[in-house]
């Protein structure tokens, strides 16, 4: 599958750029031994770029990682840690993940600041710093360029995800072929402005680091900033891309006869994990996408997207297969932007449930039908300009509700 632009590779992961290795292990942080540490590594310096959580409490290893790239705009590894999120622990927390980022880099022969951290689980309890250590001293002698080694990665991020979340594609770059592969987590604690995740992708191209930092900042916004669960922004959010630059293209920026190419594939990996962490939200049994059309611009469009897809009612209808478009025209009307309230066209699916403002018949038991389904598309036309997005969320089921009061226990 793809487009013109690009391929998927089939079981692609971070580990088919070249230059990269992964691996992950079980160090004790979670109370299974399912694994809860874990690495990404390049064999050269590469270019890097993040963004992260809007959430004014940021947990330590956001801080630690800012430092590491400021410095030259480059990393080798990365670390990361799941079941514990190392945030709000004060300076102790500090102190740890800058102990995990020295350990990481003297394992690895490596300057200090060219090793990010990051860590995702529970807010406030300290890092139990003698099973990380320990672990990343056997870490290095797990990282593989073979896809166990990004299966072992990808399974050591997780915390209430069910399935991993991962992809590549393949791009032609001056008549080469150029990697771009990514790896995520996040089930819970999402909302739009970042999302409760982590996302981590690698590329073998040639990007500029001014180029590479605008690409993932104007990339995140209209697909990981797209997208909720539950309306809650964590404090741990990060997503860091590394260029390896091993393929030796010309270097990738805005003037590149081959940019519009692999803007579009680096897209598309985003939106892959975007979609998947919807998808797997905590308890959900279908991913719902609302779709937007006839704002009076993209960001207008986009507000209103996100207000119906973070609707808790929209999100219950879903759940229930009730077709109740007032709550979908409700949260469209609350949502703080220009609507003509005479104009707007609403669709589940292929079914017309409202023309300019009005209800039209339609038939119940085939709506409920479409509704049962494990994914739901709400069309939204506004009719007032040419602005639209696309956003990204799940149905509210029981199980949320159970997974989340006894998160800690």
């Amino acid at each position: 599958m793809g487009n013109q632009y690009f391929t998927v590779v089939k079981d692609g992961s971070v580990t088919v750029p070249q230059g990269f290795k992964a691996g992950g292990m079980h160090c004790g942080l979670k109370k299974t031994d399912r694994n809860d540490l874990g690495a990404i590594l390049c064999e050269v310096p590469a270019t890097a770029a993040a963004v992260y959580t809007t959430n004014v409490f940021q947990a330590a290893p956001l801080k630690v990682t800012r430092e590491s790239i400021a410095q030259e705009g480059k990393l080798q590894a990365v670390i990361v840690n799941s079941g514990n999120a190392n945030a709000c622990t004060g300076q102790q927390g500090e102190q740890d993940a800058y102990q995990m980022r020295n350990e990481m880099a003297a394992q690895l022969g490596l300057p200090e600041h060219y090793v990010a951290v990051a860590s995702t689980g529970v807010i406030g309890e300290l890092l139990k710093m003698d099973r990380v250590s320990a672990g990343i001293a056997k870490l290095p002698e797990r990282l593989t360029g073979e896809a166990g080694g990004a299966e072992d990665f990808s399974q050591a991020i997780l915390t209430t995800d069910l399935v991993k979340k991962e992809i590549c594609v393949a791009v032609q770059v001056n008549g080469e072929t150029v990697y771009i592969a990514g790896a995520a987590k996040g089930s819970g604690m999402i909302h739009p402005n970042m999302a409760t995740m982590l996302a981590f992708m690698t590329t073998d191209a040639v990007i500029d680091q001014a180029a590479l930092q605008q690409l993932l900042g104007m990339t995140t916004n209209v697909t990981f900033n797209m997208i909720t669960v539950d309306g809650d922004t964590s404090t741990n959010d990060m997503l860091v891309a590394m260029a390896s630059g091993l393929v030796g293209n010309a270097p990738l920026n805005p003037a590149h006869p081959d940019w519009e190419a692999y803007a579009a594939a680096f897209r598309h990996v985003c939106e892959h994990l975007a979609q998947a962490i919807a998808r797997d939200g905590e308890g959900a049994t279908k991913l719902v996408e609302v779709n937007v059309s006839g704002a009076v611009s993209d960001e207008s469009a986009q507000a209103i997207a996100k207000t119906v897809i973070g609707s808790s009612l929209v999100k219950s209808a879903v759940f229930g297969a009730d077709a109740n478009w007032g709550r979908i025209i409700a949260a469209v009307g609350r949502a703080g932007e220009p609507v003509n309230p005479e104009t707007v066209d609403i669709r589940l699916g292929d079914i017309t449930v409202l023309t300019q403002s009005r209800p039209v018949p339609f038939d119940e038991e085939l709506a409920l039908e479409y509704l049962k389904g494990n994914t739901v598309t709400i069309h939204v036309a506004l009719n007032h300009g040419a602005g639209v997005a696309t956003a990204w969320g799940c149905d509210l089921t029981y199980d949320y509700v159970r997974i989340n009061a006894a998160y800690r226990t």
